[in-house]
């Protein structure tokens, strides 16, 4: 049972191990959303997410006989570093099945803290089959990363921190993935102040939990696709999904498209890098059809490798036509490539890549390609450009292409 004793206690413990993350004003997200918008920034936590709670809460509630046995969990990566760091605090050995797609930094910085990493199958739940197996087989201590009232419970301290430093906050919104947190969260912050919204937010591409509350029975999906890897989840915690129904006042999903434009606002407005899953709740805020509100938006993590941010921020200018690409014909002689890289110039447009082919047409002398990539400002600038090029004579035309 998740009880305001049982909270109260786990705030009691997972001080030992986390940092209690103060809340960010966000001046950037309120004056967009007409609220007053505040980040719960737990990608700043030791390993880098929430997760370190609940799996220290769990672990401290073991018996000595089960730690001695060893841990198994399964994670996309949060999860198990949190286990990895909690079995570490209390001498135990940890073997963590993570899945194929997990991002190298996730999967080293669990090994760093002394956990065995295996690596099988291409989602969460595939892993989560795994990695009961061996429990089983080998006699390990399953550490469930949010099907359990216990991992539940750690992670809500949370919300404790949450209403302690806002005591009239009016909106929660939580990422949820196998719905643990959004378990705490909603159950603790309820019994806290039953007037609290607590929305839950999902990838457009995994929304598990709203297939779910829709069957009033937890269900799974036939597929997952995000680039929200945390939280890919197929099926919603069974154990958990009673207080789910009861705590969350709404579940809102969220496009993957949305969480690059959330990538970029958090990078250049907040300094934070906030990984994808983490980013739910700021996309959310959009959705939301409040006004003079005091909202929180939990940041689950902060765990992205280098290539997945070098991507998400390449595709996040493009969108924001920061990066674009024109295609144009020109005569095959002196002196034009220099003359469209002037006009460009002229409007303060930076060529960051050309592309010059001769062989679009038999008669290169006639008309030769040229691809051109350049930065811009924004949509105005782009469009002051592109009419900069046709007014002096060239056609530039907008091409979709990946640097």
């Amino acid at each position: 049972m998740l009880t305001l004793k049982a909270f109260e206690e786990a705030v009691e413990v997972v001080k030992k191990v986390a940092i209690e993350t103060e809340l960010i004003y966000s001046g950037f997200l309120s004056d967009q959303t007409g609220n007053k918008v505040y980040l719960k920034p737990e990608n700043l936590q030791i390993t880098g997410a929430y997760k370190l709670r609940g799996a220290y809460y769990k672990i401290s509630t073991l018996t000595d006989e089960e730690r001695a046995k060893g841990l198994v969990t399964a994670s996309a990566g949060n999860h198990a570093q949190g286990v990895a760091y909690a079995a570490k605090a209390y001498g135990c050995k940890a073997v963590i099945v993570m899945p194929t797609t997990t991002p190298l930094m996730k999967v080293d910085r669990t090994k760093s803290y002394g956990a065995e990493v295996v690596l099988h199958g291409d989602v969460y739940d595939e892993s989560a089959a795994y990695a009961a197996k061996l429990a089983e087989e080998k006699g390990y201590t399953f550490i469930h990363p949010f099907d359990d009232p216990a991992v539940a419970t750690g992670q809500g301290t949370i919300a404790m921190e949450i209403i302690k430093e806002l005591p009239l906050v009016d909106y929660i919104l939580v990422p949820i993935g196998g719905g643990g947190l959004a378990t705490g969260v909603s159950t603790l912050a309820k019994l806290l102040n039953p007037k609290i919204k607590v929305i839950g937010v999902e990838p457009a591409g995994a929304a598990c939990l709203k297939a779910s509350l829709k069957k009033g029975k937890p269900v799974t999906l036939d597929k997952v696709s995000t680039i929200a890897d945390g939280t890919a989840v197929k099926t919603p915690g069974q154990n958990i999904f009673p207080y789910l129904q009861q705590g969350l006042d709404d579940v809102i999903t969220v496009e993957d498209d949305e969480l690059v434009v959330a990538f970029l606002d958090m990078v250049e407005n907040h300094k934070l890098i906030v990984e994808n899953s983490g980013l739910l709740s700021v996309a959310a805020l959009k959705h939301l059809d409040v006004k003079g509100k005091k909202i929180v938006s939990i940041l689950s993590g902060g765990n992205m490798d280098i290539i997945t941010m070098s991507s998400v921020v390449q595709l996040g200018l493009i969108m924001r036509d920061r990066i674009f690409t024109v295609s144009t014909r020109l005569p095959d002689k002196p002196g034009e490539l220099v003359r469209v890289a002037s006009i460009i110039a002229s409007e303060q447009g930076n060529v960051v890549k050309l592309e010059h082919n001769q062989f679009v047409t038999t008669n290169r002398t006639a008309a030769v390609e040229l691809k051109i990539t350049i930065e811009a400002f924004g949509t105005d600038h782009k469009k002051r450009i592109c009419k900069a090029l046709e007014d002096a004579g060239y056609n530039p035309k907008l091409i979709s292409v990946i640097m």
